[in-house]
């Protein structure tokens, strides 16, 4: 299982990705971003999301004890179903 350490790491990586996407959407060029780069971005709030999740697993079963290791990443519809 990755540590909380490598779960960051990754999260970062995929933000930084995000960010780069809205930087060229917003570009003041006028061309926008392109109907695969927009369903990237969907992915990656959704990936976001469920490793966001994980983390929030992770620190709960510690919080309480446990073996963090047990957090298991959930599937995009278990996490995006949650209700904010």
């Amino acid at each position: 299982m990755a540590s909380d350490d490598q779960i960051h790491g990754h999260i970062e990586r995929l933000v930084a990705e995000e960010h780069a996407l809205w930087e060229r959407r917003d570009d003041g060029s006028g061309s926008g971003l392109d109907q695969a780069e927009h369903g990237r971005l969907e992915e990656l709030k959704v990936e976001l999301d469920r490793y966001w999740d994980l983390l929030r697993q992770r620190k709960a079963l510690e919080e309480f004890g446990m073996d963090p290791d047990v957090a298991r990443l959930r599937d995009a519809e278990t996490v995006e179903g949650y209700e904010g």
